[in-house]
């Protein structure tokens, strides 16, 4: 067990088949994210980044390779293992907030425990906080109708960190939203990482959110490496040097080491 990274994935492959035809998203691909690392993987549509993530909180397996947290090979769980362990390790925020219309703020964040088993008054007490937390006690009674897009997204939020999970997935978290309210959600993140202690993975297209990250890398032809020229001269920051399928040397934290 390497006790300094909290994912470890070793050569992935995706492949979908459709008929005579497969698919591949990805071969060999291999990352690491270190404990309490922010990583940003950026990437054009239909890259696979969404994929990629999907397969790092278990929610989709690979056609090949492993996925490790800590020490636990996820890929060994069956299907019941797999659902207790994303209920218990890995928050999710997706670009749609997806909250249930027909109950309330507070309720849409109680959801996990409540799958967990927790009492339904517990529940509720951890949710009132965790909406505290994101500024939003005051709408706990409100259904989702009746929230801006802004508000939606941090009720998502509180829902993902409401298990009290050691990892945050997130897919275009401010996709949705306009410039000003899609600033705050970048900072609410940003505290959010830093006060639950988090590993956090975010696949974004927003430039500004990837260079708040400790780390930038890009998905491209089934690889993850430095921001190409492309993406650099658009506004990403990066100093990493990539050779596909091996490891990425970061030369810019103060720490140095091999993270990927």
């Amino acid at each position: 067990m390497d006790a300094d990274y909290a994912i470890r994935a070793q050569s992935l492959s995706r492949i979908y088949r459709s008929g005579g035809t497969e698919v591949v998203v990805f071969k060999s691909l291999s990352l690491k994210v270190r404990q309490g690392e922010r990583l940003a993987i950026i990437g054009e549509s239909g890259a696979g980044k969404s994929t990629l993530l999907h397969l790092l909180g278990g929610l989709d397996r690979p056609t090949s390779g492993s996925i490790f947290f800590d020490d636990q090979d996820i890929g060994g769980l069956r299907d019941r293992e797999l659902s207790n362990f994303r209920n218990h390790t890995v928050g999710f925020v997706w670009q749609n907030p997806s909250l249930l219309p027909e109950f309330t703020a507070l309720e849409n964040v109680m959801m996990p425990l409540l799958i967990r088993g927790v009492p339904r008054d517990k529940a509720a007490a951890r949710a009132s906080d965790l909406l505290t937390e994101v500024g939003l006690a005051a709408r706990a009674r409100h259904l989702s109708g009746e929230l801006s897009g802004g508000e939606q997204q941090r009720i998502a939020l509180a829902r993902a960190l409401v298990g009290l999970p050691k990892v945050l997935l997130a897919d275009e978290p401010t996709g949705n939203l306009d410039f000003r309210t899609g600033e705050n959600i970048m900072n609410l993140l940003s505290q959010l990482h830093t006060s639950h202690k988090l590993t956090s993975v975010f696949v974004t297209h927003n430039l500004s959110f990837a260079n708040r990250c400790d780390r930038v890398l890009e998905l491209r032809k089934g690889y993850l490496s430095a921001p190409a020229e492309d993406w650099q001269a658009a506004g990403v920051v990066s100093a990493w040097q990539a050779v596909p399928g091996e490891d990425l040397e970061d030369a810019t934290r103060l720490d140095g080491g091999t993270y990927v």
